[in-house]
């Protein structure tokens, strides 16, 4: 685990699985610094959210992944730095894939150099399945070929390779952590799962969706910040990709119907071609391998297999139709 004496930076920590990660961080009694993107509202994402008791113990920086001076400030004074920042909607990266290549290649490019420039004694990348494109073998192991998709996918491998490549290059202490199709509270409602619940939640009978044949492997944010945390504090992390998954594999109309059941609704899927990907970008099948996780660092889901899936979109549907929170998602709109 992460020594408790260092001060931990966290990227992209406004996000929805960033500011789970900072929660995590600091109710394990750890430094956390938080990296949010500036805007003018004076916007802090998701941190905005957070429990009081929380938030004060959580130092927020603004400023733009992209900007090397800014990331390096950040990085300053921190011995552990979990990048999580990232462009992450695939459909948008068709729309404007230059942007893609800024935030996630040059980011991390940016992430990299300063961490080398301040001697930073431990740094996480996030990865995505994505990099797989559809399943040639399952279980997916790390060893499994890269084939990307998409414009999204394209730029997480070539900032996975980036990362892999200063440690070879410069000997320093990264790890590359690639977690499977997060879910959860605070999840952005362009992803599935939430495009569900929010559609019922708001009282729809129809729930517009892509398509319904592709498998994933579902992976509760929970588990998934666990597993940035006990990575960060691996030695044998260091230099490689490491899975994380449930170690369940269910399709997305599968995952429709059972939302339905969890929140009590009859409700038609209906086919929305605005929702699709083209035809040779979409990612049939995602099904993690997760040996190396436990082997190396004793990860496992908590949330894994149905009774965990089930269990944890419960809790999700129980988050989104809080009013308060619900208030936050234009669920009859569709956000590429």
């Amino acid at each position: 685990m992460i020594a408790r004496n260092n001060k931990v930076l966290v990227t992209g920590a406004d996000g929805f699985i960033g500011s789970h990660l900072v929660e995590t961080l600091v109710r394990d009694g750890h430094d956390v610094r938080a990296f949010v993107f500036y805007n003018s509202f004076n916007s802090w994402g998701w941190l905005d959210r957070l429990s009081p008791e929380i938030a004060s113990q959580v130092e927020v920086v603004s400023g733009d992944i992209r900007d090397p001076h800014g990331v390096a400030a950040a990085i300053d004074g921190c011995r552990i730095v979990l990048h999580l920042a990232a462009l992450i909607a695939i459909p948008f990266s068709y729309h404007s894939p230059d942007s893609y290549v800024a935030t996630n290649v040059t980011g991390t490019l940016n992430v990299l150099q300063a961490a080398r420039q301040h001697g930073v004694e431990r740094v996480v990348c996030t990865s995505t399945s994505e990099v797989y494109g559809t399943a040639q073998f399952v279980p997916i192991t790390e060893e499994h070929p890269l084939n990307a998709q998409s414009p999204y996918a394209a730029t997480k491998i070539g900032a996975d390779q980036l990362a892999l490549s200063f440690h070879r290059s410069f000997d320093m202490p990264i790890a590359v952590l690639r977690p499977f199709n997060t879910y959860g509270p605070r999840q952005s409602a362009r992803a599935v799962i939430p495009a569900i619940i929010g559609q019922i939640a708001a009282g729809a009978r129809q729930v517009k969706l892509g398509a319904l044949h592709p498998t994933r492997d579902f992976t509760h944010v929970r588990d998934t910040a666990r597993g940035f945390v006990q990575a960060a504090g691996s030695d044998a992390a260091i230099g490689r990709v490491t899975n994380i998954g449930s170690g369940f594999e269910v399709s997305i109309g599968e995952t429709a119907a059972l939302i339905a059941e969890v929140m009590g609704g009859d409700v038609e899927i209906v086919a929305d071609d605005a929702r699709m990907r083209p035809a040779a970008s979409e990612v049939e099948r995602l099904f993690a391998g997760t040996k190396a996780a436990e082997a190396l660092f004793g990860w496992s889901p908590e949330y894994g297999g149905r009774e965990g899936f089930r269990r944890g979109l419960s809790e999700t549907a129980e988050w989104f139709q809080k009013p308060e929170n619900l208030a936050a998602y234009k669920t009859d709109r569709y956000n590429i």
